[in-house]
């Protein structure tokens, strides 16, 4: 399905503002550096509201939340709607078998798919996780389980606050290898 005329106008004033956030994003929200998640085909409604939560202080990171401070509502969406008009790019990482496995019966057992359904797509205001950078996503579940970040309405949270240091370890392993 094609995407609205509105979104496809959106997408193209966002490619704009976009040139900025390529220093650390990535050409098209490509990354290549793991501290920083790749933006390319993440889903536009979690995009706007991740984005409005650095604006406004409910999530907090030293290099985006000055980022996002400047942005008004029209360009936050615009973002949002040129990141997920773009097609991710496989990243480059080397899973080991045994903690893609051990990952893969955690997620289950967690019910991930659940919410971020199946594949690790995302939908809606949940992200799309499969394919990020390993370094990435073990740093969001840490914040999740210390409650450095708080922006889920508690989901999150709630899940990560069981998750051993070996089960973060090993669901970053099993999401990050899912291209």
């Amino acid at each position: 399905m094609w995407p609205s005329v509105d979104a496809r106008a959106d997408a193209e004033a966002g490619k704009a503002k976009a040139q900025v956030c390529v220093a650390c994003h990535g050409p098209m929200g490509n990354s290549t550096d793991p501290q920083y998640p790749v933006l390319a085909g993440q889903t536009a409604r979690y995009m706007y509201l991740q984005l409005k939560d650095f604006e406004e202080g409910r999530r907090k990171d030293p290099r985006m939340s000055p980022m996002a401070a400047n942005l008004s509502k029209d360009d936050m969406q615009n973002l949002a709607d040129y990141f997920a008009a773009q097609k991710p790019t496989p990243i480059d990482y080397k899973a080991d078998s045994v903690a893609v496995e051990a990952g893969r019966k955690k997620s289950q057992a967690e019910l991930c798919t659940m919410c971020h359904l199946g594949n690790f797509s995302g939908q809606n205001e949940i992200p799309h996780v499969a394919g990020q950078h390993y370094q990435y996503i073990v740093k969001q579940l840490q914040d999740f389980r210390s409650r450095t970040r708080t922006n889920d309405a508690g989901n999150m949270g709630s899940v990560a606050r069981n998750l051993t240091d070996d089960d973060i370890r090993n669901l970053a392993a099993y999401v990050a290898n899912l291209q």
